[in-house]
């Protein structure tokens, strides 16, 4: 049977297409580089999570210091980093818009004082949530953070 414009009805004639085998071929290839991405990318996200916990450490350490200036006391444990969402009677406005979570979702923990002599310390317990751990799973505190050198 022949359509009116001369061709055979039904066919794919002059289009190439791809079979199932080459099209399930390139569909595992993708696969396959997915995945290589997948394993290089991820030490790298994990180094970038635990650098964004060093400048939250930061900045919690700053409001922290803050506080101490205006109240010439370190916040207690009981108070935690909620209290520098307060304001108080020597500077009315808030020290931190809101107390920050770390790159996990949990909030940072908060201990007055803090250990080696420290007089707090400011606590991420790493992608497991539990004290310990190394790689990913490492804890990072106030304490890990260097101290700038004095000029």
């Amino acid at each position: 049977m022949r359509s009116e414009c001369g061709g055979k009805t039904g066919t794919r004639a002059g289009r190439p297409a791809f079979s199932l085998i080459e099209f399930t071929a390139v569909l595992a290839l993708i696969g396959l580089l997915a995945g290589a991405a997948t394993l290089v990318l991820r030490p790298i996200m994990a180094k970038g999570k635990q650098n964004a916990v060093r400048g939250e450490i930061v900045t919690v350490k700053n409001a922290i210091e803050l506080f101490y200036t205006s109240t010439g006391r370190y916040p207690t444990s009981q108070e935690g980093l909620d209290v520098l969402t307060k304001g108080t009677d020597g500077h009315p406005e808030q020290y931190l818009s809101k107390v920050p979570t770390d790159p996990w979702g949990r909030p940072y923990a908060y201990v007055e004082p803090g250990r080696g002599g420290q007089p707090y310390e400011v606590i991420c317990l790493g992608k497991d949530g539990r004290e310990g751990g190394t790689g990913e799973n490492a804890d990072l505190t106030s304490a890990d953070l260097k101290e700038p050198a004095a000029k």
